[in-house]
């Protein structure tokens, strides 16, 4: 539950992880949950406390799970494994451990000292492996940018029935709305948008979200455009701004990494056009591709997803989205 709540923040707290909070009566029953909006905001056991304790639950806490190491440090707000320590909490179950050397330890200092809790992390229980890969999913995208000082890179394509990546004359796409949904999902999970300028000048794309609602009060999204030969039109840019873009240019595909980074970018989903992927795929720049396949004669769209090996136990956050529907 815990991770399900998380998922839908995905876009909306970068720099920041995506986590949630569940709150648990002695019994199990859920009580309060709480998860972490945006940057500066309260994380998510603070949101959870919080609740509990203006619905005048807090005495009935027993159990918190939260899919994330409480930070332990002092940030934008206060450590949360403080909170907890000060809560009427028993017990702590935490998803995976926080990658950030700045922000972890707080799992293992609730073990010690006044208001100690019993910690457990799933990553260490044999029978939960399946929901700490979960755990592990959600938090990919901050992991990677934390550990391989780079986002995690998504790349998007779509084929047609002939297995090209070309719309029929007059048209700008060939998927079905499934698909179209399933694209608009993504955009709004990410942090940015890369593209090449080929694709920038011969179809004119908004990237905006639309078949899906977008995160209220969203933060700009970075729109990277791979542009060596300063072709980039104005007009474009400012269009792209207008909807709410912070637009980049890049010459050297080997920065994009790098340049993403620097700008706290955790995931980015990649749409562009056949030459910018054979260059990423040559390079060695991506993470996980995910391929959507026409269907044949009125037959359903095929969505089917791939990952790099050796990305140092990192799981997709792909395994959350589906053609058909909603996490």
């Amino acid at each position: 539950m815990a991770v399900q709540r998380a998922v839908p923040t995905l876009g909306a707290t970068s720099p920041n992880p995506s986590v949630a909070c569940v709150l648990l009566d002695k019994h199990g029953s859920v009580l309060t949950i709480g998860v972490h909006e945006a940057a500066g905001k309260p994380h998510a056991e603070v949101v959870a406390l919080e609740a509990a304790r203006q619905g005048n639950l807090l005495e009935h806490v027993h159990t918190a799970l939260v899919t994330l190491e409480p930070c332990a440090h002092h940030g934008r707000t206060p450590p949360c494994s403080e909170r907890l320590r000060q809560s009427p909490v028993k017990e702590v179950w935490i998803g995976v451990r926080d990658p950030n050397p700045v922000a972890t330890g707080g799992g293992e200092a609730l073990k010690h000292g006044e208001g100690a809790k019993h910690v457990f992390f799933l990553e260490d229980q044999p029978k939960y492996a399946a929901e700490a890969q979960q755990c592990r999913a959600l938090l990919t995208p901050f992991a990677s940018r934390i550990k391989r000082k780079r986002p995690w890179i998504t790349v998007k394509q779509a084929l047609n029935v002939s297995g090209k990546m070309e719309p029929p004359v007059g048209q700008r796409t060939f998927t079905s709305s499934a698909s179209l949904i399933l694209a608009h999902r993504l955009r709004r999970a990410v942090d940015a948008i890369v593209t090449g300028i080929g694709t920038v000048l011969s179809d004119d794309p908004s990237f905006t979200v639309r078949h899906v609602d977008d995160h209220a009060g969203y933060k700009p999204r970075f729109l990277v455009v791979m542009d060596r030969s300063q072709r980039l039109p104005e007009g474009w840019r400012q269009a792209r701004e207008e909807d709410g873009f912070i637009v980049e240019t890049c010459s050297d595909i080997q920065a994009l990494p790098h340049t993403l980074e620097q700008k706290g970018v955790n995931w980015a989903l990649v749409e562009g056009g056949p030459s910018l992927l054979r260059t990423l795929e040559h390079e060695a720049l991506w993470d996980d591709w995910l391929t959507i396949q026409q269907g044949h004669k009125g037959e359903a769209d095929t969505a089917t997803w791939k990952q790099r090996k050796h990305l140092d136990g990192m799981v997709s956050p792909l395994v959350f989205f589906q053609p058909d529907g909603e996490v």
